[in-house]
């Protein structure tokens, strides 16, 4: 009776320290959001399904998010590990007292389109035209470029009329002729240019008048501090993977025509203007160059959005930009 209550024991003790172990495999899982459309997601199916995630010992576990705001509010809620976002809104938790850091993912803006045979070739031009603005009133490409045209003397708000809206309305806006020109994100861009329109004014150029040397990746993955620290190596592989994923979009035409569905459109010439330009905004330059650029346009754009965009912080703080692996 002694054995068997005994051996009862020593079972119920086994079981619950297996229970209470962290599994051998826990540490290589990572949670990630994503956009169902948009390019963080075809990324992660190439991952998938070239089986880079078994190659660099991954388990990468993927929720599908409908905005940029829902995967912020995942990983502020602690069901996600890594996001994708853009620094300056961790410039902004950073300034409230979060401890959130920023890699470059892409430098793909987009840009102001207009039609083919648009008079429209410059910010002067854009005076008392209708222009749509995607993604509202303190959108970063908004902002810039608003930046931009008072350095020549020229108020968009009051010299223009202007259209805030969703990147979908818009881009039909666009193509029925409700509007002179559309400031939009680069794939609503692609898909424009698809249709025949072309960009009159590009973000990256914007940029550079600014202050920018090169172009500057708005968009980054974005993950807690404290997390990374203890998953470097876990970070390592990922952003490994991603590279590798990068290098087959980049050289493998034949992928972006199995993607076709996931990115809604079906003819060889739309699908050449998105691999174009999703290969454009791929980051080549060190973290430091980055971050020399992303301080001098946070200057710009806490100057013209104060408080409301960039929280009480003036500067760009130092901490924001994540250092990948020992040659970073």
């Amino acid at each position: 009776m002694w054995r068997t209550t005994r051996r009862a024991l020593l079972l119920q003790i086994a079981l619950g320290a297996a229970l209470a172990a962290p599994r051998a495999d826990a540490a290589e899982k990572i949670r990630v959001t994503a956009q169902k459309t948009g390019t963080f997601a075809w990324e992660l199916e190439v991952i998938r399904s070239h089986g880079l995630d078994l190659k660099h010992d991954l388990t990468i576990e993927t929720t599908a998010l409908a905005s940029t705001e829902a995967g912020q509010i995942a990983l502020r809620g602690g069901s996600a590990d890594l996001i994708l976002s853009d620094w300056l809104w961790v410039a902004r938790e950073r300034a409230l007292g979060d401890d959130l850091v920023f890699y470059p993912y892409s430098s793909a803006l987009g840009g102001v389109m207009v039609p083919a045979n648009s008079p429209i070739h410059g910010l002067a031009d854009l005076k008392g035209k209708k222009l749509g603005v995607a993604g509202g009133p303190l959108d970063k490409s908004w902002l810039l470029l608003q930046a931009l045209a008072r350095r020549s003397g020229i108020d968009l708000k009051a010299q223009t009329e202007i259209a805030y809206g969703a990147p979908p309305l818009l881009t039909q806006k666009a193509l029925q002729g409700e509007t002179d020109a559309t400031l939009t994100f680069w794939n609503f861009c692609a898909a424009l240019e698809a249709k025949g329109m072309r960009q009159a004014i590009a973000m990256s150029d914007v940029m550079r008048q600014l202050g920018a040397s090169g172009p500057v990746a708005m968009v980054g993955y974005v993950f807690e501090n404290r997390w990374a620290e203890h998953h470097h190596e876990l970070l390592d592989r990922f952003f490994a993977a991603a590279e590798e994923a990068k290098e087959i979009l980049g050289s493998a035409p034949g992928e972006w025509q199995r993607l076709a569905g996931r990115i809604g459109v079906s003819d060889a010439a739309a699908i050449e203007v998105y691999r174009r330009r999703y290969l454009e905004g791929i980051p080549r330059r060190s973290v430091g160059e980055e971050f020399a650029d992303a301080r001098a346009l946070y200057r710009v754009l806490a100057a013209i959005g104060g408080a409301d965009l960039v929280g009480p912080a003036r500067e760009l703080d130092p901490g924001t930009y994540y250092i990948a692996g020992p040659s970073e």
